[in-house]
Parts: C-alpha cells; structure tokens; sequence
C-alpha cells in the first residue's frame, strides 16, 4: 500500500496513464495542492507530506511525471519525457500536469488550488502556472533553479552534441558529472554521492536503495528541463503569470544544486523586477536539496509549518485579489 488514501490511474489527452495519488482532507477542505515531484524520484516520497496537509485541511493531488515512477506511456519509457520520435517531452509533461489539475478540480469544485513543484517539478510548475495562470490560486517553487546563463547554453550546446552523436533516447555521459557527481562532491565528509540531498542518513539511504531514484536521465530529457529553466526565467514568459499572483520560493543555504540558495534569491528578485508583487523568499541557511527530507533545523517538519501558514496566508490574499 502506498499509504496514501486512494492510488489511482488517470488517463491524460498526451496518451499516459498517469499514476495518481490522492489524499483527503482530514480537517475542513481549505485548498487542494497539486505537487509535482523533482527528478529522478516519484510522487510517493512526498507521502509524510501530504499526511501533513490533509491533516489540517488540505486534499493533496500527486502523480509520477512521464519517465518516472509507475506512469506508463508508449512515448515515454524510464528515464524521459518523450522518445525523440515523439518529441516536445516538457510541453507533454505541462499538458499531464493540466489533466491532474482539472480533475483534482472536478473532485473539489469549489476549492482553490496550489501548484508546488519541487526541482525540476518546480520548473514544471512554474511552466504550467506560466501555460494555464488562470488553473491555480497560488504557486510554490522548491529548491528550483532557473539562473541558467552562460553555463546553462553551455550546457545546451553540450547535450547538442550528444544527441548528433549518440541520439536521444540514452543517457546523457556529460551532464551527470555536471550535476548529481559535481554536487555530491561539493559536500565535505560525504558518506555517499548523494549525501547533497539531506542530512538525513536515513532519508539518503531510503533514496539510493529505491530502484525508482537515481537513476541516469536521457539526453532528451535533460533538454526538457533545460527547455523549461530557460521559459521560466523569460520576460515574455513571465508577463503571462498574473501580478498578484502568490509566489512561494524556497531553498536551502547548503544545496549544491542552487549554489547555495544563490539561485533561488536571484529568482525571487527576477519575479519581483518584472511586476510580480506577491513573492515570498525563503533560504533555511542549514538544509541541502530535500527540504521535505531533511533532519537540519528546522528540519522537514518545521519547513511544512512555513509552507502551510504561508498557504493560508496567501489563499486570503488571492481571494481578495480576484473579488
């Protein structure tokens, strides 16, 4: 059992069978939240998560991305959006990520919804709230980095490379010694290379030990997700996301992978130069990537408390902003 109430399949208009997690609210309904998780995982490890918020009023909605997990399509084997036949992996993943919000809808007319997304599901939020803003009442990105620059086209012209000489559809040699590698090497006395992701001994092992993380994505995904850091930074992108809209940011001030929360303030202060009024930042100085495994204080469970009160907060001034 996944521990969640209810594991379903939900059939997207991409041709994936998504797999679906689903948990009610134990209190009075307050909002719906849609999590997106990051990469190389599945939606199932954010289940303490969505324990957390059904708890206190929250129905929580959570599948596995294309490539990932237990979600099936023809086009999308492990380890990739899209086959390079099939092509426009991240649009297809946006489009999946419509079909989970329509029918957590569905279920919950009347309620408001939050998008969050975790690393690269927080690119994948980012880009659905930027393809759909009128499909959420607010937005969370995790642990995201969007300051792609000189390095980021670098590394684009890198994985052109590849693909000319080896394909798509396989696992790209060049960016895992870019990313996992270089960013387990970044932490001092590291027991495993993964110890970038938490504090947490056993939140690390649980990661390394489970068949469905870890794994070496392809280089056509790795286009995708450098596709949506790039979208989710541009102007013209960013015009389309309503000015009020709530905007919740978070990083950790020892992850690697925002140099160091670096990333994450540089996003805040990019959302707020282009108009967007309601955008709140958060770095816990201590934490590493997995905010929402870690065991440094505050630790997973004082990051949830934040999350909610930030939640609540921002469902009222969403309401008042669209009344």
């Amino acid at each position: 059992m996944s521990g969640f109430d209810e594991q379903t399949t939900l059939a997207s208009p991409t041709g994936a069978n998504l797999n679906l997690f689903h948990m009610h609210p134990k209190d009075r309904l307050r909002a719906v939240v849609q999590i997106n998780h990051g990469l190389a995982e599945h939606a199932a490890r954010y289940l303490p998560f969505a324990q957390y918020l059904s708890q206190i009023g929250f129905a929580v909605f959570a599948h596995d991305h294309r490539g990932h997990g237990h979600t099936r399509a023809d086009d999308a084997p492990l380890g990739r959006f899209a086959t390079a036949a099939a092509g426009r992996g991240w649009e297809k993943t946006v489009a999946d990520t419509l079909a989970v919000n329509l029918h957590a809808q569905k279920q919950y007319a009347d309620a408001p919804l939050i998008t969050f997304g975790h690393s690269m599901g927080g690119l994948i939020a980012m880009n659905f709230a930027l393809s759909h803003p009128d499909r959420q009442a607010a937005l969370a990105v995790w642990n995201s980095n969007f300051k792609m620059g000189f390095e980021g086209r670098i590394a684009q012209a890198l994985l052109a490379a590849e693909r000319m000489l080896k394909g798509s559809d396989v696992p790209s040699g060049m960016l895992p010694r870019l990313t996992f590698q270089a960013w387990g090497k970044a932490i001092r006395k590291a027991e495993t290379p993964f110890d970038w992701l938490s504090h947490d001994p056993a939140a690390v092992s649980a990661y390394i030990e489970d068949p469905l993380c870890g794994w070496d994505a392809t280089v056509s995904l790795w286009q995708d997700i450098f596709a949506m850091a790039f979208r989710g930074s541009n102007p013209r992108a960013l015009a389309a996301l309503p000015n009020t809209m709530p905007v919740h940011l978070v990083g950790g001030g020892q992850d690697p992978a925002t140099a160091k929360g670096g990333a994450v303030t540089w996003f805040a202060r990019k959302l707020c130069s282009h108009g967007k009024k309601d955008v709140t930042g958060r770095i816990y100085e201590g934490l590493r990537h997995e905010t929402l495994n870690e065991s440094a204080p505050p630790g997973a469970r004082g990051a949830m408390e934040d999350f909610a009160a930030w939640a609540l907060s921002a469902l009222q001034r969403s309401a008042k902003a669209t009344s």
